[in-house]
């Protein structure tokens, strides 16, 4: 048996970043992980390849379209979809053999196989020949992330009813493609298919796409994604999904009951969420007990059996890899005594698509319903010099600001590369700043991020570019 001072389950960014803080706070660490490749579900299934596919995606259609025909650039682009997914897949490659350097250079064990608990500070680790390793810890780090949510009446079999991870490897274009869930990688996904010539359905059992998110923004993100051809039929629920050699027929009906009508497609996204990879992890040798989705509970990211602890998509707070990033390193630093601490009020969120949707803190209708009083300060991409010139001025900021304070209650962006611009206001919001702190700020121009001190100025309503 291997004796370690934190042994953690799961190589994805919550475990693999834990496992590195663990390394270089000078703890001996473990990481098991029975993937081939070190990164989670985020770096081989997830983020990084639909983030290659997403840009590839997005420079073919602007060749195909009069994109580039209008900067003066003629160009009569072939689809080679056999090089964008080999491109795709060695940049994924890269970015998990990095993992595998920081290991080494921290000092961590990667462990490969599945872990099981087998007691308190017991590991048993089975490779995938059937081998077994015993570890030994004072304290387990649970990290072992999420798996899509199936659902009922539709069989996911990856040839023609794909999850996320068979959308990302499709080997030609579909003609039509349904997806079947309106949150960020249903969007996602779907985009990368409609810019490289798919007809795509999306269907969603709400009346609104991006459930959580601000309204406004949600609204003016479906617009133009409908604008780019992408259907949305919301309110509606699948029902059924007969595939076929050639094809899916899917059942529909409405959400709230009524006539089903036949929707034909080759291929079909299930895409209505994750649920905890809690299964088989041998909890009950350490007392613990999941809830109904699977979720196991933590106060300050320890659980109730001593000694184990848990970060990332199998506890509570949004599914998001940089939330499971802060509760890793912050999780090890409690082990070792230190006062780490995570914000779940500033975790921010973002659907890359185009025009991208950020956003941070809280939405209007959050605080509508906490009875807060609060300012609104707007500001359109259209009045932006920069995305003007750039021929992307979809989208607006928004920034929510407390009526008697002034200080910085939400931040809410649909335009382009709002993604990178986000994190002016986390930093901001980290801080307690006021929205005029941001007006008062200079920022760069010609940029979008000019957009970012319009709207703070207009929460006084004294923007000066519109």
């Amino acid at each position: 048996m291997s004796t370690y001072d934190v042994v953690i389950l799961g190589g994805g960014p919550g475990g693999y970043n834990a496992a590195i803080r663990a390394g270089q706070l000078g703890l001996k660490v473990a990481c098991v992980e029975g993937r081939a490749t070190l990164g989670g579900t985020c770096l081989n299934v997830g983020c990084m390849p639909s983030k290659a596919l997403l840009h590839a995606s997005e420079l073919y259609d602007a060749a195909m379209g009069t994109e580039f025909a209008n900067l003066g650039i003629e160009v009569k682009p072939t689809l080679n979809l056999a090089q964008m997914m080999k491109q795709k897949d060695e940049s994924v490659t890269g970015l998990t053999k990095g993992i595998e350097f920081l290991f080494r250079k921290n000092k961590v064990d990667w462990i490969k196989g599945w872990g099981h608990i087998d007691g308190p500070g017991k590991v048993t680790v089975t490779d995938n020949q059937g081998g077994k390793t015993e570890l030994s810890a004072k304290d387990i780090v649970i990290a072992t992330g999420s798996e899509p949510t199936p659902l009922p009446g539709v069989q996911i079999d990856n040839k023609r009813i794909l999850d996320s991870t068979g959308a990302l490897s499709l080997a030609e274009v579909p003609k039509h493609l349904v997806v079947i869930g309106a949150g960020v990688i249903g969007l996602e996904l779907g985009s990368v298919w409609r810019r490289l010539g798919a007809q795509v359905t999306v269907i969603e059992f709400l009346d609104r796409i991006c459930p959580g998110v601000d309204a406004e923004a949600g609204k003016t993100l479906q617009r133009s994604l409908s604008k780019q051809g992408i259907s949305f039929k919301l309110s509606s629920k699948v029902t059924s999904a007969t595939p076929s050699a050639n094809g899916v027929q899917l059942s529909v009906e409405p959400a709230a009951g009524g006539t089903a009508e036949t929707i034909e497609a080759d291929y079909v996204l299930v895409s209505i969420g994750r649920r905890p990879y809690t299964e088989g992890l041998g909890l009950e040798n350490v007392g613990l007990t999941t809830d109904k989705r699977g979720m196991l509970a933590n106060k300050g990211h320890r659980t109730d059996a001593a000694g184990v602890w848990v970060i990332g998509d199998v506890t509570s707070g949004p599914m998001l890899a940089h939330k499971a990033e802060d509760e890793g390193m912050v999780c090890i630093e409690q082990i070792v005594g230190k006062a780490g601490e995570v914000n779940y009020d500033l975790i921010p969120n973002v659907i890359y698509t185009k025009p991208e949707l950020a956003s941070v803190g809280k939405t209007e209708e959050q605080l509508k319903a906490e009875g807060r009083a609060y300012k609104v300060g707007k500001f359109p991409f259209t009045a932006n010099s920069r995305a003007k010139i750039n021929h992307e001025t979809e989208g607006f900021a928004k920034v929510l600001a407390d009526e008697r304070t002034d200080e910085i209650l939400g931040v809410h962006l649909v335009g382009p590369s709002v993604s990178e611009m986000i994190g002016e206001y986390c930093v901001a919001m980290e801080f307690s700043a006021s929205a005029e702190d941001i007006a008062l700020t200079c920022h760069p121009h010609p940029t979008r991020s000019e957009a970012l001190r319009q709207a703070a100025m207009n929460v006084e309503g004294m923007a000066t570019q519109m």
